[in-house]
């Protein structure tokens, strides 16, 4: 069968893909028309948008793998969708290419209390692997902010923690193994049963690669039991630099909450009035620092940060008097990006990580950034493992907004590499952060990525154009980030 370089210039080429891939899935699961398109144009970074050629709805691995051997044939670009939740345009829509959803491959296929493990399959929401697993005793610790929404199959493709993933890990730490398939139809699997599999560490690989190399049909996953007592303090003190001390205080004491967040005012005051979570508003900073376990773990760790949190000047210190304000605190934090959108027409959530000890640092250079830049920004931090996410919020109907928000954002970025940190703790680079590669990796890193994208995916097809930036656009991108300014996002429609 001849290849389609370019499907939707050839109307009959594009007639016979539909065709193609209509004969191998099921009815209904099959969209191309721009109607039923327009839910899919982007995920959670809403600024840019275009159209698949068609999405399609796979109900099995089966169908999985038959999708992707025919867009293998023909030569035509696949992007792997979960819920849509992510924030770096990692699933943006190829237009030349089909959108390959895994929402319907959304069923919980064993959970096993014993070795205490789920299987699941991608489009499973991350919460509802505990809910599942709760009459076990047991749940699934990675927890993003939105976890009641996102996919087990986004996370693993963005490596997603959340808030408690200072003492419990990241998705990967979860992890213990995958079934995927490749871009010709092939199926793999890695990882196994235990804590560790012989061989290469392919499931380390894969997890993270944002859907460049694979696209995952099953998950085994980790579960752990659920502790004994959960309790949390909520901490304020009058300034941030004395908060962002006490975060590194905490950890220099030996101490590793099972969560420990902080929050500026700005973000307080948009959080306290979407959730009314009872956080202070006289406050300059707060952190939420809590402690799971037995009920004595429990009982001394929670002394001891109180001891840490007074000595480095907390204002006010107050415990969880039961779950449900333990649950409260906790919804509030999590509420940070919604009460954003209730300020603001727009809002650009940012993704970095530098050293904690370095937090005051960086919350001085953004409040310096938002005077020059004239647009206001929510500091939300997973502070136990410095994890930064900016809210930078703008109206894009007003002329320029959106290119100041740009360029906001990415001066948060290179201003975490420069203080030793990187430019993505758990949204992915997708094509948010592709120029920001530059300044992350030499020119010899970016060749080892390329070659692991090669040894999966010769023909390029996965998710094509968001591995790395050109040589050339890197030149580009160190003028302009020497010299001001910020390169757009090549052939992207804005909103």
């Amino acid at each position: 069968m001849t290849p389609l370089a370019c499907p939707g210039d050839d109307e009959r080429a594009r007639q016979l893909l539909l065709r193609t891939l209509a004969l191998a899935l099921p009815e209904g699961a099959l969209l191309h028309d721009s109607e039923a398109l327009r839910p899919y144009e982007c995920d959670g970074l809403t600024a840019y948008r275009r159209l698949p050629l068609a999405v399609a709805l796979p109900q099995t691995e089966a169908q999985v793998a038959e999708v992707l051997r025919i867009c293998h044939r023909l030569g035509v670009p696949v992007v792997a969708r979960g819920a849509g939740t992510g924030l770096s345009g990692g699933a943006m829509p190829h237009p030349q290419g089909v959108l390959l959803s895994l929402a319907r491959l959304n069923r919980i296929l064993e959970i096993d209390p014993l070795a205490q493990v789920a299987r699941v399959q991608p489009g499973v929401r991350n919460l509802a692997v505990s809910e599942a697993a709760a009459c076990h005793g047991l749940y699934y610790a990675p927890d993003p902010s939105s976890q009641i929404a996102c996919s087990i199959g986004g996370n693993i493709a963005e490596n997603a923690g959340g808030v408690h993933c200072l003492k419990y890990g990241l998705t990967l730490h979860n992890l213990l193994g995958l079934r995927a398939v490749t871009m010709d139809g092939n199926i793999i699997e890695v990882g196994g049963a235990g804590l560790d599999a012989p061989g290469y560490d392919l499931l380390a690989l894969l997890t993270g690669s944002e859907g460049m190399l694979a696209v995952i049909t099953e998950a085994r996953l980790r579960l752990r039991p659920a502790p004994q007592v959960a309790r949390c303090l909520l901490a304020t003190f009058d300034s941030e630099v004395a908060a962002a001390t006490a975060v590194a205080a905490i950890l220099e004491a030996g101490l590793i909450p099972a969560g420990l967040e902080m929050m500026d005012q700005a973000a307080i005051r948009a959080v306290e009035g979407f959730a009314q979570a009872g956080y202070p508003l006289d406050a300059q900073a707060i952190l939420l620092c809590e402690a799971d376990g037995n009920a004595a773990e429990v009982e001394d760790e929670i002394a001891r940060m109180r001891a840490v949190l007074q000595h480095c000047g907390a204002d006010r210190i107050q415990e969880s008097r039961d779950e449900a304000q333990r649950r409260r605190f906790w919804a509030g934090r999590k509420a940070a990006f919604p009460a954003a959108g209730r300020l603001s027409p727009d809002y650009y959530c940012m993704d970095g990580t530098i050293p904690r000890k370095r937090l005051g640092e960086m919350l001085a250079a953004i409040h310096e950034m938002e005077k020059r830049y004239g647009l206001r920004c929510l500091n939300v931090f997973h502070a136990g493992d410095g994890n930064l996410h900016p809210l930078i919020l703008f109206d894009g109907a007003q002329a320029g907004e959106l290119a100041r928000a740009e360029a906001f954002g990415a001066e948060i970025l290179a201003h975490s590499v420069r203080l030793g940190g990187t430019i993505t703790g758990e949204h992915g680079v997708g094509i948010e952060k592709i120029d920001q590669m530059c300044l992350q990796f030499s020119d010899a890193e970016r060749e080892v990525f390329a070659a692991l994208k090669l040894a999966f995916d010769p023909a390029g097809l996965l998710n094509p154009g968001k591995l790395i930036p050109t040589l050339n656009r890197c030149a580009e991108f160190g003028h302009m980030h020497v010299h001001g300014g910020q390169l757009p996002h090549p052939d992207l429609p804005r909103f």
